[in-house]
């Protein structure tokens, strides 16, 4: 995910942390400073939903301009890279996968030790 409370702050005209405090204040949501500055200066870990509905309230925007999904590093290409499930290659006959029978002669399995 990314974070974008910088982009959604400076909507509102809130160039720094003091000021986002100044603004989650006025909604209700006292952060210490030091948090604020930690969410202004890097992508969190964890947000609780309520705090979320409370930035956002203080920031005039929604859920989704804060956050927006980015695909996973390293997934790109990695579609073709799985392997196939039984049945599903293309060289094998419209069956799908078929047990093969044990020829004659071939050792029975042996019972598991009790």
């Amino acid at each position: 995910m990314k974070w974008n409370l910088r982009w959604a702050a400076a909507r509102r005209d809130i160039w720094r942390p003091t000021d986002l405090l100044a603004a989650f204040e006025e909604v209700g949501f006292r952060p210490s400073l030091s948090k604020v500055s930690a969410m202004w200066g890097g992508k969190p870990i964890t947000v609780r939903l309520d705090d979320l509905d409370k930035i956002c309230a203080a920031l005039d925007c929604t859920v989704a301009d804060l956050l927006e999904a980015e695909p996973i590093e390293g997934a790109a290409g990695k579609a073709t890279d799985l392997p196939e499930a039984v049945g599903q290659s293309d060289t094998r006959s419209k069956g799908g996968a078929r047990p093969v029978p044990r020829a004659k002669g071939d050792r029975p399995r042996t019972p598991p030790p009790n």
